[in-house]
């Protein structure tokens, strides 16, 4: 038996971060709480976690600081909880490598569903197929399929989502070919991605910050207009 998913919530307001915790895990989900970053903080250090709630607005370190701490040490998803009014919070925060946000006030059912599909696009591309090839390497990136890495020629080591790993290594594995963004859903085993508008446009919009030289005019993962998004380089299995 699988064991329940271990999410850490962190919110500084005891309102609503007690009965959400009270309500997820009468969802099959182990809960624990943090009031702050510097809590958070000590529990990803003496604990796995499978998925961050994460509030932004928050004394002290604020959950952007504490976003780009989790995506810099750990693949751990994250999904932001954001005032409904600060989209520049929730750009920022996908930039930095949230898997998904919800604005409050939001619908607990809704959030659920929205764990519940972060959790499954990292439980499948944690498996995705391509055990056959320990990475793929192109222009001047490698993509390492065993640790879920990207990695310069030069050493340097870049971040990734889990949404972001899976839709790289669609590509990679379909180089130079057209995908539209319902074949990219279904390549990066996304489809729940859809639920929020322009998701597929937004990831790709990510991945070319990290891997183009210049992303306003990507010279990797080129746009097909009408068409969809291709991977323009040689592939070369490792």
């Amino acid at each position: 038996m699988n064991p329940e998913p271990h999410i850490l919530l962190v919110d500084d307001d005891r309102d609503i971060r007690d009965p959400l915790a009270a309500y997820l895990a009468r969802n099959q989900l182990r809960v624990t709480r943090a009031e702050d970053a510097a809590a958070a903080r000590q529990v990803l250090a003496a604990h796995r976690i499978d998925l961050i709630l994460l509030d932004v607005m928050m004394p002290g370190e604020d959950g952007l600081s504490l976003a780009g701490f989790v995506r810099a040490t750990t693949k751990t998803p994250i999904i932001l909880l954001t005032a409904r009014a600060e989209e520049t919070d929730r750009v920022v925060g996908l930039e930095l490598g949230a898997d998904d946000y919800v604005a409050k006030p939001f619908s607990p059912r809704e959030l659920l569903a929205r764990i519940r599909a972060v959790l499954r696009r990292a439980g499948d591309s944690a498996a995705v197929h391509a055990p056959d090839a320990d990475g793929y390497a192109f222009g001047r990136w490698v993509l390492k399929t065993g640790e879920r890495t990207l990695v310069s020629t030069d050493g340097e080591e870049v971040p990734l989502s889990s949404s972001e790993y899976a839709l790289l290594l669609a590509f990679a594995t379909h180089p130079k070919r057209v995908l539209t963004r319902d074949q990219l859903l279904d390549l990066s085993k996304g489809r729940d991605m859809a639920a929020f508008e322009r998701s597929i446009d937004n990831h790709i919009s990510r991945l070319r910050r990290k891997v183009e030289a210049d992303p306003a005019h990507p010279a990797l993962i080129k746009t097909v207009w009408g068409g969809g998004y291709t991977l323009a380089a040689d592939v070369r299995r490792l």
